[in-house]
Formats: structure tokens, sequence, C-alpha cells
């Protein structure tokens, strides 16, 4: 039974796991359906002859194997009783399995001995009656451990066992358990305690301990437990030792599992969801030199994204995730501000950037990288929105009867070579700029937005064949990007608010802007060389080459070095 008393010189200090280990089902928590199942069995004598239970750590596997194995051989205060759902906890037996020396209950861990020599010595005292008992109980730990050669060598004493023997099997990876064996046993699934439950649970042990402990410290220590009881305890025992004994504050037990203070990193959330990278790269800044981890906090900020759903599509569910009032109320905030696609999208970004943070050299960094990569993305429309975009953008009558197309990775227009344009729309944005009215107009506005790849390609590898306004119609030379005629229908579309209609054709077109500088350069050196003052200085000094042709109107003013010498200064 649970021992509240002090530890003395006399008396060794015991762990709360082990202290308050429940001595009967009614101490235990959270296994309501096991307890009623069992209570039934035991009430109408239809008592399984062996048992697996199954769940993850902490929840109460062996423990309960252990009250099973009491129930079957409590024999009462006055030594009359029969098998029972309550163990009197007093009597012989119920002692002795409590200290673990009882003859008749032999517990093996599976896990040290796993080889068919090890289940055959175990197997050779089941021919033999019990004790003292009035069952004999094998108690197998982390059963799947066995071989194979080990289960096969159970298989036919587990399917037709002595009436004196029962079989108790508890594992965490009931997969690797061969189904014969299950088909031999009655399953029972322990499942993770809920939070309110373990954080009420908590509270209780504290009160035992004489510890003063806050609401928000409980819940973090249960949600830091993840459903089970025993990893609870040791963090609480582990909070007791941080307060000295005296108080376990929120803030003592957020420092000791590593969790950010939960105010700052709604802030750090909802400052990436707004996209607002300053403000969340100076939080996060905060919190690492506070001692947070990156990893955690990016754990954080997955279970934070997840509660904030979870409030958004079932609020009535919230109250299952153990948050704090101000949680609540903050949740509650960001789940009428952010969409559900936005919510989702920020999940599979947290959940690669966990990974990320993970594997790098430096955590901070990539958290960095991260969360910059989810500010980025926040103002980004959700793919429902661009179909609704797409749906409701006007067609202009000259594309109406182009055959549609699926948009290329960028959006914008698709080039079809040799035949009709098709394009396709995109999101409208205010006008930024105005209607381009020529090609130069257009290569121009590139060289503005900082598209510098595009406008080489464009005054490079484009011939004009027909442009007017929300349409352009140009060949390219071979070295262009395959994508270019896309890209620029996407951009331009943005850019100007408008559809812009960019195809690609056969014809020759006009010639690049790169061949017209060429020739408009080659044709001024033409006339220059043609004026007669030139002719007569290239005569006096045959092999001179013109190097430059300025306009002398809109050419600046010469430097000295460019002026010629004067009458008094000609070297000799």
């Amino acid at each position: 039974m649970s021992d509240a008393t002090p530890p003395t010189s006399a008396q060794p200090y015991r762990v709360l796991a082990r202290k308050y280990r429940p001595a009967t089902f009614a101490e235990m928590i959270g296994q309501e359906a096991l307890v009623r199942t069992l209570s039934n069995a035991f009430a109408s004598g239809r008592i399984a002859h062996a048992f697996v239970l199954t769940g993850v750590r902490g929840v109460g596997k062996t423990t309960t194997a252990r009250i099973i194995a009491r129930a079957l051989n409590c024999i009462g205060p006055d030594g009359t009783g029969g098998p029972t759902i309550s163990p009197c906890g007093v009597c012989t037996h119920c002692v002795a399995i409590a200290e673990d020396r009882h003859v008749d209950v032999l517990e093996m861990d599976a896990a040290s001995r796993t080889g068919v020599n090890d289940i055959r010595e175990l197997l050779d005292g089941v021919r033999y009656k019990p004790v003292s008992a009035r069952y004999k109980v094998y108690i197998l730990d982390e059963v799947h451990m066995l071989s194979t050669a080990a289960f096969n060598a159970l298989l036919k004493t587990l399917e037709e066992p002595p009436p004196d023997v029962k079989f108790i099997f508890a594992t965490t990876e009931i997969r690797k358990v061969p189904v014969t064996v299950l088909s031999r046993c009655q399953r029972f699934d322990l499942k993770r305690i809920s939070l309110t439950e373990l954080s009420d649970y908590l509270g209780g042990i504290a009160a035992k301990e004489g510890i003063e402990a806050e609401d928000g410290a409980l819940r973090l220590i249960a949600r830091g437990a993840e459903g089970s009881a025993r990893d609870a305890l040791s963090l609480l025992d582990r909070a007791i030792a941080l307060g000295g004994s005296a108080r376990i504050a929120e803030a003592g037990v957020a420092e000791m599992l590593g969790l950010a203070d939960r105010s700052q990193l709604i802030d750090l959330f909802q400052a990436a969801m707004e996209g607002r990278v300053a403000d969340a790269l100076d939080i996060v800044g905060k919190m690492y030199r506070g001692g947070a981890d990156p990893t955690q906090l990016v754990q954080d900020l997955l279970e934070l994204t997840h509660a904030v759903s979870r409030i958004k599509l079932a609020p009535e569910a919230a109250s299952d995730l153990g948050l704090s009032e101000v949680e609540a109320t903050r949740g509650k905030e960001l789940a009428e501000k952010l969409q559900v696609p936005s919510l989702t999208r920020a999940w599979q970004m947290l959940l690669k950037g966990l990974a990320e943070v993970q594997q790098a050299e430096s955590s901070l960094p990539a958290l960095e990288m991260v969360l910059i990569r989810l500010a980025h993305v926040a103002d980004m429309p959700t793919p429902g929105e661009l179909v609704r975009r797409l749906q409701s953008a006007p067609v202009p009558s000259s594309a109406a009867s182009s055959p549609p197309s699926r948009p290329a990775g960028g959006g914008g227009a698709r080039a079809v070579a040799g035949g009709p344009a098709v394009a396709v729309a995109v999101p409208a944005a205010p006008p930024a700029a105005q209607m381009p009215t020529s090609f130069e107009a257009i290569v121009a506005l590139f060289a503005e937005r900082r598209e510098a790849l595009i406008q080489a390609q464009l005054e490079t590898y484009a011939h004009v064949v027909k442009l007017e306004p929300g349409r352009l119609e140009m060949r390219l030379d071979p070295g262009a990007q395959p994508d270019l005629a896309n890209r620029v229908g996407s951009l331009l579309s943005q850019w100007t608010g408008q559809r812009w209609i960019v195809s690609l054709s056969a014809s020759a077109g006009e010639m690049t802007l790169t061949e017209k500088r060429e020739a408009a350069e080659q044709d001024r050196f033409e006339r220059a060389r043609a004026l007669p003052l030139v002719q007569a200085v290239m005569s006096v000094f045959p092999g001179a080459e013109i190097v430059d042709v300025r306009d002398l109107e809109n050419a600046a003013p010469a430097t000295a070095e460019e002026l010629p010498p004067e009458e008094g200064d000609l070297e000799p």
C-alpha cells in the first residue's frame, strides 16, 4: 500500500514511482475498461489462463500483472477468502507478492532472457503444483523480446496449461508478438493517462508529500510525461528536489524541462505567422539566451500549432489539451485569425524544420531559418484562394477560344512554340507598374524589378514578332531558357495587375535589343568615318582606329586628361 511516511535514517528514501505504485485496482487511474473487465471476470469466475498487457511505458503493465497475481491468490485477512478483484494486502500471499518474494509468482525479464533454454527452464516448473498459493503465476515482462524458438517452445504449454497455472505477459511492442501467442491470450490495451487525470493525480501525491504545487507546474509535468504515470512521478521527484521540498513553481518546472515561457512562445508563433521576421528573430534570441533549447522550441511550436488547430475546429475538445488560462485565451485569439490551410502549412514546415534543427551542427541558426521560411510564406495565398482567383479572373476575348492549359511552375502564361497563345490567370494584384507600351519598356520594367537574368535573356535572345497591350509574341534564339515566356507572362501579370498573354512564334521578328544596339553603334562609327575631318586625320595617321564616337550635344564634359593639349604644352 502507499506509504507517505517521511524517510528517516533507518528508512531510506524511496522514489515516488515506487512509493506510490498502486497495490489495488482501485488505486489505478485511467484504466477503467481494464478494471471493469477484470472485475466482471472475477465476479463470474471466468478468469482467463493467460493475459497479455500492452501499452506505452509507465502506464501500469507490470503493476497490473502483480495486482492480478495478488487477486488470484488472496485469501483474505481471515485466510478463508477466494479470488477477488480487491486483494486485502495483509494476508500472507499479498504481502509476499508485494515484496517480490513469493515462491509461486515467478517474474522474468524477457529482454535479458530471450533464448529457448530460458523458456524451457521456466516451463520445467509448470508441471508441479503450487507450493503454497492457489495459482502459480508466470509474469513475463517485455515478452516481445523472446526469440522465435522461445515463442514456439511456449505455445503448447500456453494453449493447454495446468488448471492452477496462469500466464501474464507485458509488452510495449504488441506487433512483435506472434499472432499464435496473441490468439491464446486475453488482451488488454492500457491507454495513456489523460492530462487532466494525471495532473489531478500528481496534485494528490504532492499533497500527501506536504508539497505545495502550482497548477501550471503540474500541467507541465503531466504534459511532459506524455500519458505515463511513472514518468510523471519521476518528473515530480525532480521538481520537488528543484524547489527544495517547499514549493513547485511553474517557472521552475519549465526551466527544468527546457521549456520556453508559454507567453513568449505564443508571441513567437504569432510573429512568425504574421510575417514579422525581425520580431520573431528577436524573441527567439531572447528565449535562447534564457536557456531555451532550439529543438524543444520547435516541438513546442508544433504543439501550439496543433492546439490552435484543435481550438479552431473543435472548441469543445480544447479542454483535453490541458492548457493554462493564458494559453486557452490567446489560443482562441489565434484560432480566430488563422485559417486551417495556414495552420496545416505551418505544421508541415515545422515538422520538416524539426529534423533540420536536430541534424544541424549549430541548432540556433537552423531554428532561425525555419522561422524565416515560416514568416516568408505567412502572407502567401493558400491553394484554395489561388483556385478561387483563377476561377473568378476575367478571360480576355482574344484568348477566349484558346485551348485550356495547365499552369507551369510559376503560373502566368504558357508558351506554345508555333501555336496559339494560352493564358493562365494569376492572382490579381494592385497595379504597381504602368502598362508597358514597347518592348524596351518591358525590359526596363524587369531591370527596375531587379530581374537581371530575365532582362539579359530578353535583350539577347528575344525577337519581337507582335506587341500590343497585354499581348506579346516573340521568337527566341537557341540558348534562351525554356520557360522564359512563361516567366515573363507571369511576372508582367503580377506587376501590372492585368493579364498578359505571351506566346512563341516561328516568324523572324525584329532584331534583338542587343542586335539593335550593335547596329546603332556600327552606324555611328560609319557616319563618323564619312566625316571629311575624320577622313583627313585617318589619311595623315595611317593605321589609326576610331575607338569611340560621342554625341557632342549629349556628351559629358571632357576631363583634363581627355582635352587636347594647349599650344604651349606641346612636346617637341
